[in-house]
C-alpha cells in the first residue's frame, strides 16, 4: 500500500558531490526530490580520508554548479576544505537532504520504486543513485593469513603514519594512492617497500598548461568513451587498475628510499609472499587495493557480469525512471571528480524533467 506521506517524484540516493550537484539542477528545474544520506552530516566520507590527502585537480576546476570553489583557483583542495565546501554547498543551494538515512533496498513496486531504509520507507517515479564507485573496501581474501602481529589497514582506513606499529611498511597497489601514502612514510622516515606495476604519470607540462586546463580539457572532451583512448583508460579502471600518477613523479618514490618490489601473490609462513619467491619481512602492511561495487541493495536485473549497472550515459534504459551519477566514465574521465559531476547531471535532470515522455 502506498505511503503518501514518504513519496517524493524524485529521491536522490547519496549526498555526496554527485547527490548534491543532482539536487541543484533539480532544484532549477523546480522538480521536487530528497536526498537520502547514509552519514550524519555532509561532506563525512570527505573527511574521513588521509589526513594529506588533495585533489588531483585544482580549485578552478573543482567546483560544482553555481558555485565556485573558494580559495586560491590554482591550489589544490585539502580533504576537509572539499568537506566544507559540500556542506556551504547543500546550505546555499538550500537542498532537501535527509541524513543518517543509509539505503537497505530499492526495487520497483508497480509504477513506483521502493526505497527503504533501517527506519522508513519511500516510494518516488524516478530515483538517481548517486552513491559513487567507492563501496567496499578491496582486501584479497589471503590477508587473514598474515602473521596476526602485522598491522594491516586499508588505504580507506589510514589517516596517517601514527597509526602503524614501529617498524617497515609494506604498501601494496603503485597507484596514485599507493604511491602517495608510500611517499609519507617515507618522508616520516619509515622503510617503505612498494609493490605494483608502475602506472606512469601524467606530463607534468600536460597539468601546467593553462593552469591545468589543457589536462581538464582532454578529462572531459578527449578522455570520453566515444574515443578510443578513453574506451581503453576506463577499461583499465573498469578491471581495477590504478590510473597514471598525478601529484607525484615516479622518481620521487625511489629518490625518497622507498624500493619497488615485485607483485605480492599470498603469504607463507605468515608472511607477505612476493611473486619472485621472495618473503617479506614487515611491521605493517597497507592495502592500496582499492574498492568494488557494492549494489546488492539494489534489486533490479539492470547489471553487467562485473557488478556494473548497464547504463547509458547514466540512464538505465531497461528500467525507465532510474539512473546513476558519478560512476567512471560515465561520459568522460572527469565523471567522477567534483568539477565533472555537474555536466552528467545536467543532463540527467532534462531527461527526469521530459519524464515520462522520455524513453
Amino acid at each position: 500500500m502506498s505511503n503518501k506521506q514518504n513519496y517524493y517524484p524524485v529521491i536522490i540516493i547519496g549526498g555526496g558531490q554527485a547527490g548534491l550537484a543532482m539536487g541543484w539542477e533539480l532544484s532549477k528545474a523546480k522538480k521536487e526530490f530528497l536526498i537520502l544520506e547514509a552519514a550524519s552530516r555532509i561532506g563525512e566520507s570527505w573527511r574521513k580520508r588521509w589526513d594529506s590527502l588533495r585533489l588531483f585537480s585544482n580549485a578552478k576546476h573543482s567546483s560544482l554548479p553555481g558555485l565556485s570553489f573558494p580559495g586560491d583557483p590554482r591550489g589544490f583542495p585539502t580533504k576537509d576544505q572539499v568537506a566544507d565546501y559540500l556542506v556551504e554547498y547543500a546550505e546555499r543551494a538550500q537542498l532537501s537532504v535527509k541524513l543518517n538515512a543509509r539505503v537497505e533496498s530499492l526495487k520497483r513496486e508497480g509504477s513506483r520504486y521502493s526505497i527503504t531504509t533501517r527506519s522508513e520507507r519511500y516510494e518516488c517515479d524516478q530515483a538517481i543513485v548517486a552513491t559513487g564507485p567507492y563501496q567496499k573496501l578491496r582486501v584479497p581474501l589471503w590477508a587473514a593469513d598474515l602473521d596476526p602481529r602485522i598491522t594491516q589497514i586499508h588505504a580507506g582506513e589510514y589517516r596517517n603514519p601514527s597509526q602503524l606499529a614501529d617498524g617497515d611498511v609494506l604498501v601494496v597497489g603503485a597507484g596514485n594512492t599507493g604511491a602517495e601514502i608510500a611517499l609519507e612514510l617515507s618522508k616520516a622516515g619509515r622503510q617503505v617497500w612498494l609493490s605494483g606495476r608502475d602506472v606512469g604519470q601524467i606530463p607534468q607540462l600536460l597539468r601546467r598548461l593553462g593552469n591545468g586546463g589543457l589536462f581538464w580539457f582532454l578529462a572531459t572532451r578527449v578522455f570520453t568513451k566515444s574515443s578510443p583512448i578513453g574506451r581503453r583508460i576506463h577499461s583499465s579502471l573498469r578491471a581495477g587498475h590504478g590510473g597514471p600518477l598525478v601529484h607525484i613523479r615516479s622518481s620521487e618514490l625511489t629518490d625518497t628510499g622507498i624500493e619497488r618490489i615485485p607483485r605480492v601473490v599470498g603469504t607463507r609462513d605468515g608472511l607477505p609472499l612476493l611473486d619472485n619467491g621472495r618473503s617479506l619481512e614487515v611491521a605493517n602492511v597497507i592495502w592500496c587495493t582499492g574498492f568494488r561495487l557494492d549494489f546488492s541493495w539494489i534489486h533490479l536485473p539492470i547489471f553487467a557480469d562485473d557488478g556494473y549497472p548497464i547504463h547509458t550515459r547514466g540512464r538505465v534504459l531497461s528500467a525507465r525512471g532510474l539512473y546513476f551519477l558519478g560512476l567512471p566514465f560515465q561520459q568522460s574521465m572527469s565523471s567522477t571528480l567534483i568539477g565533472g559531476v555537474g555536466r552528467d547531471a545536467k543532463l540527467i535532470a532534462k531527461w527526469i524533467v521530459e519524464f515520462p515522455k522520455a524513453a
